[in-house]
């Protein structure tokens, strides 16, 4: 609470002296005013704060606890978000186990659950036909070689020029953005079908934009699983971007812009599209064996397998592929992705990840090597966008390191 009225009379202290005894800037101190875990009370005249040095006290000694011991700065820095927990080879959205919320809801229906904390069944999320143009004009000027990042990247950039209200970070507006963003994005990919459909779930939608083949309600339940699944995983390298972006206060547009930049790494987004390559070559040699030589004599990791926060299978790829049982399409590349697992066991006892899964989904519906990517980035939109309104939330530029200098130690000579 800012500028209360004094109640009963203590020990106060000055702006310096709080700052002092928490171990931060006075920014940060004012910031624990605006956050309503301090109270202050002007001193007259006006110039300046004091603050109640018994709840300063408890502040500074709350921070040394959550912090471990930390310097505050430390602390700061420390991410806490109330949006995913993974633990024990389980994880979790708002405290509900994900692999179930995928299982009953819609993409739409969990990102509302991610971004609010509330469900809204039966909600589809549509885009506006001036903020699409947009977006297709500027994917479409794209060269045909481009990547599916790419075209996600260049349409978010061109929503945001068609939003003269993207600056506005008010909750509420943020998750209009978000609404509209999403469709926008998936909308401004190009076709690969004839015929296809832009209303309805965004699952039947970015199937237009994947495969050629007819969906058959199997194949978009498990897309729209999958996109479900996909929504969050705590602090990915991507969504670390996002909240840094969002921390020095970047629109929700740039924010997400941010994300895709990072996710077309091969150890994160496109690691599907690599997946999905193994496995297609494992179903044109007959055996897993041979590509998984292949692989190890060249020093690469296989993609796929293994996953740092797991020690069990990914819960991800173990959700995925009791839907992909379903769908007879699928049987040729579940035995594939079944050999690669017990191939590479012998070598080394690692489970499938959900870019296996990923991988299966994609080859058994026809879709492209990199359909995984797009996938992934889409689903994971919602999660930034969960993650950049948390971070609005929080005091501005706090993602804000310092580095270790290491280098040669001034004075030095000035170059020649």
């Amino acid at each position: 609470m800012r500028d209360q009225e004094p109640g009963p009379v203590g020990r106060r202290l000055s702006t310096k002296e709080a700052a002092e005894l928490l171990g931060v800037k006075a920014e940060t101190v004012y910031a624990y005013v605006s956050r309503g875990q301090l109270s202050s009370h002007r001193t007259p005249g006006g110039r300046g704060s004091t603050f109640d040095a018994e709840e300063v006290e408890a502040l500074a000694r709350r921070n040394r606890r959550d912090s471990g011991g930390r310097p505050a700065h430390a602390a700061d820095m420390a991410v806490r978000t109330r949006i995913t927990l993974i633990d024990k080879d389980r994880y979790y959205f708002r405290g509900v186990d994900a692999t179930e919320l995928a299982a009953r809801h819609s993409y739409e229906e969990i990102a509302e659950w991610l971004w609010t904390g509330r469900l809204r069944p039966g909600i589809t999320f549509t885009a506006p036909e001036d903020s699409v143009a947009v977006a297709r004009r500027a994917v479409g000027a794209l060269p045909e070689h481009s990547g599916p990042t790419d075209r996600l990247r260049v349409a978010a950039v061109a929503a945001a020029s068609a939003d003269p209200l993207r600056f506005d970070l008010s909750e509420e507006a943020v998750l209009g953005t978000a609404r509209v963003l999403i469709p926008t994005l998936v909308a401004a990919l190009p076709p690969v079908r004839y015929t296809y459909r832009d209303e309805g779930p965004l699952a039947q939608r970015l199937w237009g934009r994947l495969s050629q083949r007819d969906p058959d309600d199997a194949s978009l339940r498990a897309l729209d699983t999958a996109l479900g699944l996909l929504v969050d995983h705590d602090l990915a390298a991507s969504t670390l971007a996002v909240r840094v972006a969002a921390s020095a206060r970047a629109h929700a547009y740039a924010a997400v812009s941010a994300g895709l930049g990072v996710i077309e790494g091969p150890l994160h987004g496109a690691a599907g599209g690599l997946a999905h390559r193994l496995l297609m070559e494992v179903l044109e040699q007959g055996d897993a064996a041979p590509v998984i030589a292949a692989e190890l004599r060249a020093g690469r990791r296989i993609p796929g397998l293994g996953h740092r926060l797991y020690s069990g299978e990914d819960p991800r790829a173990r959700a995925l592929f009791a839907l992909l049982e379903d769908m007879p399409d699928a049987e040729p590349a579940l035995a594939g992705a079944r050999d690669v697992v017990a191939t590479a066991a012998r070598h080394a006892p690692l489970h499938a990840n959900v870019d296996l899964a990923l991988a299966v989904l994609t080859a058994s519906c026809g879709m492209p090597a990199t359909a995984g990517e797009t996938i992934f980035a889409v689903a994971r939109t919602a999660g930034w966008i969960a993650h950049a309104l948390e971070e609005y939330g929080e005091r501005p530029l706090r993602m804000r390191p310092s580095g270790q200098y290491v280098g040669p130690r001034p004075p030095q000579p000035l170059p020649e």
